[in-house]
């Protein structure tokens, strides 16, 4: 087995439709411009609310990526 070493990035996920939609956008972006995406942590969810309804959705996460050897 090897060692790795993991590098962290922090992104900002939103959505219309739910948490879980703002979290795979972040990942699905970050994904497209990181290679070697191995994990997530959800460090904090907000959202905007307009005339008392939710409007948007915003995660920030860190997200975990292996340096290649």
């Amino acid at each position: 087995m090897s060692n790795k070493v993991y590098r962290l990035t922090q992104v900002v996920g939103t959505s219309d439709d739910s948490v879980g939609d703002a979290i795979r956008t972040a990942i699905k972006t970050a994904s497209g411009r990181i290679r070697n995406l191995d994990w997530f942590q959800v460090d904090e969810i907000r959202g905007s609310i307009k005339d008392g309804e939710v409007t948007e959705f915003q995660v920030s996460l860190k997200i975990g990526f292996r340096y290649e050897e």
